[in-house]
């Protein structure tokens, strides 16, 4: 399979895998967690959508950071800082201090970590192999999120919160590990419209945010609700979902980077749709929710590899990765943090959470338009090289590189570094 030659990506998805069981863990356990701890429904919405609103303005102060620091040190960062929000939602007690801590810390963490290392991702992968890449990764998270999800419902009802938090703390951290491996990137300090370059990017993931917000946000805690709020229920209603989805990322993965992309819009965001509409009815039977969760993995699958090779593409074609990311996650933010707000309100002036749910239908029909207007290209085509950061590694790139037009082998390089540059080639680094 040519998509696993890829040592670095190999690398980011061993990476993600380690952190997706600490997010399919206690991180699926967070929304229901404080909802447990005495918060109302509307008052865990509102939560949730302060961290995303924090995010924003913490997110500039993450581009002059890189510069200093490189990417590869700020996704050690981020995935260590994200972690310690963990043991907080244990801590947690209804309104109060606490809760404004963990408010505080995982906007930070979160800001951090999924702005770069979404840089990193697009920076370092293929074009020609990026959904297949992606949906190995999303099939890895599936994988490890069968056994997390039991495991963490168990903690909790034997062992406690602050030793089922605590785990997921740990493993979340364990998880920077990998990146100590990959390859150093350098951000520039300026680099020209870089952000209006992320606009196409940012509008997706604006989209994809409210989606979100429906679909994973209030969907747990309609889940959780429908299961009599049992964490044990709940974690096995999670595992049976992932075990569902664990293989069904590669299939879509390898349909996009044959050339099918518009084509897998339709069977991924119909999907969607068609999820959002049984999680709605199912709200407040049990038995239809579990399966309602379990299809939904599947079109997860779907809609992953879908959504993000356009936007990991586009940010490798754009002049700084970072930069695109900021500003897309941006997006994502203002979307999420406004569907569940609306999700709140809705909640709080009665309505039931399938409400809350159909909300999502909104950024489906968004998102499925711009998402085939990015897929009309050719995902594989081979992309100029961005300018806002530089790769260095301490060992020979891989093969793929050498057979890029107008790419070429640096002259004059030492001590086992090889490193790629557009011609004329005159230092021993490779240009996004």
């Amino acid at each position: 399979m040519a998509f696993f030659r890829n040592r670095t990506v190999n690398l980011l998805n061993l990476h993600y895998g380690i952190h997706a069981v600490a997010l399919s863990g206690g991180g699926a356990f967070y929304a229901v967690y404080l909802l447990k701890s005495g918060l109302s429904v509307p008052g865990v919405f509102v939560s949730l959508s302060l961290i995303l609103l924090a995010r924003l303005v913490i997110r500039p102060i993450v581009i002059r950071l890189a510069v200093r620091w490189g990417l590869r040190a700020m996704v050690v960062l981020g995935t260590l800082a994200s972690a310690l929000q963990y043991p907080l939602v244990s801590e947690v007690r209804g309104v109060g201090a606490v809760l404004a801590a963990l408010i505080a810390v995982a906007a930070v963490g979160d800001t951090v970590y999924w702005t770069t290392y979404h840089a990193y991702f697009a920076a370092l992968g293929d074009d020609e192999h990026r959904g297949h890449q992606i949906g190995a990764r999303e099939a890895l998270a599936a994988v490890v999120g069968i056994a997390s999800p039991l495991l963490t419902g168990w903690m909790l009802v034997v062992l406690g919160p602050r030793a089922a938090f605590g785990m997921t703390a740990l493993i979340a951290g364990l998880a920077a590990l990998p990146i100590l491996w990959a390859p150093r990137i350098a951000v520039r300090p300026q680099v020209p419209a870089a952000f209006r370059a992320a606009l196409p990017g940012a509008l997706l993931f604006m989209a994809d945010g409210w989606i979100a917000a429906g679909f994973w946000m209030v969907w747990q805690i309609a889940l959780f609700v429908s299961l009599g709020e049992s964490f044990v229920a709940y974690g096995g209603a999670l595992a049976l979902a992932a075990l569902v989805g664990a293989v069904a990322g590669l299939t879509l993965g390898r349909h996009i980077d044959a050339g099918h992309g518009p084509r897998a819009v339709w069977y991924a965001l119909g999907a969607m749709a068609s999820i959002i509409l049984l999680r709605a009815d199912a709200v407040g039977h049990p038995a239809i929710a579990v399966l309602a969760n379990a299809i939904g993995a599947l079109g997860m699958c779907l809609y992953i590899p879908t959504l993000m090779t356009p936007v990991y593409t586009l940010a490798k074609r754009s002049p700084c990765p970072l930069r695109f990311h900021v500003l897309t996650e941006g997006g994502w933010d203002i979307g999420g943090a406004s569907g569940l707000l609306a999700a709140a309100i809705a909640t709080r002036l009665g309505a039931q959470l399938a409400a809350g749910i159909l909300l999502s239908l909104a950024g489906v029909a968004a998102g499925a338009v711009m998402l085939r207007r990015l897929l009309r290209e050719e995902p594989g085509a081979r992309v100029p090289l961005a300018q806002g950061v530089v790769v260095s590694s301490g060992r020979a790139a891989p093969r793929r590189t050498a057979n890029r037009p107008g790419v070429r082998p640096a002259a004059g390089s030492t001590c086992g570094r090889i490193s790629w540059r557009p011609r004329p080639c005159c230092r021993s680094v490779r240009r996004f």
